[in-house]
């Protein structure tokens, strides 16, 4: 045991399951409020898009040394808030065609930058793929930052989101700037998909950003105790995974995802009982 903990990769593996499990209660909870939950697959393919733009500058030597998770940062703000701008002027059901436009495009263009940098593509591999036992030093140091303001701001804000993901009008009424709320949520959840995309890959960043706080709402009956079961659950998919992979030599992300899956599908038979 004491062996396994004096590894460098696996420790920084297990302060990155904890500071993504922070990141999905907080930023997941809330976007299941708000009926909000594909837009978190759109971002992460925004995501994924940005970083092979990154790649693909350095490659063509544009940008010499521009780093992939800076592209991925930059290019899912600026998506988040472009979806809130077009959304704000339309009614709910055009927030999601908005979004399922904006995912396509995100697609079409990370299909595009991966095509265009050759031996390079290896490095979007490995963030559409993800693995916790390869995150560096400077990866958990970005974690770290990025997950401290993100669950600093949530919790400074928290009655303020919660007011508007559940009575929009109410809020409204009460003086609240829900437009102001609305794009600081959505760059939020940007920031936080980043964060997942480092730890898991831009495939199962859904998975783990959204199915936890989706199995607590199934459970818990108020809101903040949707967040403290979404990160009891979002840890125990983490560090069982993270066992798994050890023992089984197997990704530790697709191992977490599939326990996090398997968690919901025993909550929905729970509450059908």
């Amino acid at each position: 045991m004491l062996e396994i903990l004096n590894n460098p990769f696996i420790v920084r593996a297990i302060i990155a399951i904890v500071l993504i499990s922070f990141v999905s209660s907080a930023i997941g909870s809330l976007t299941i409020f708000r009926e909000q939950s594909f837009l978190v697959a759109g971002i992460a393919h925004g995501a994924l898009a940005g970083a092979a733009l990154a790649i693909f500058l350095d490659y063509y030597r544009i940008l010499p040394e521009m780093s992939p998770i800076a592209g991925a940062t930059v290019f899912s703000v600026i998506m988040a808030v472009t979806v809130g701008f077009f959304s704000s002027r339309g009614s709910e059901a055009h927030m999601d065609v908005i979004i399922g436009i904006t995912f396509s495009m995100a697609m079409s263009l990370a299909i595009l930058f991966v095509s265009m940098i050759r031996e390079y593509a290896v490095q979007a591999w490995g963030l559409i793929m993800g693995d916790l036992l390869l995150l560096t030093s400077m990866d958990l140091l970005f974690l770290i930052i990025i997950s401290s303001i993100t669950v600093f701001l949530v919790t400074l804000f928290y009655r303020e989101f919660v007011l508007i993901a559940f009575d929009e009008e109410g809020a409204r009424a009460l003086g609240l700037k829900v437009l102001l709320y609305d794009y600081l949520l959505l760059i939020l959840t940007a920031l936080s998909t980043v964060v997942l995309l480092k730890g898991v890959g831009a495939i199962l960043v859904y998975v783990m950003l959204i199915i936890p706080a989706a199995a607590a709402n199934k459970l818990a009956k108020n809101a903040s105790n949707v967040m403290i079961l979404a990160l009891l659950f979002s840890l125990i998919s983490g560090f069982l995974g993270l066992i798994l992979a050890i023992i089984l030599d197997l990704a530790p992300s697709a191992l977490a995802g599939l326990i996090a899956t398997t968690i919901y599908v025993i909550t929905l038979m729970i509450k059908r009982a």
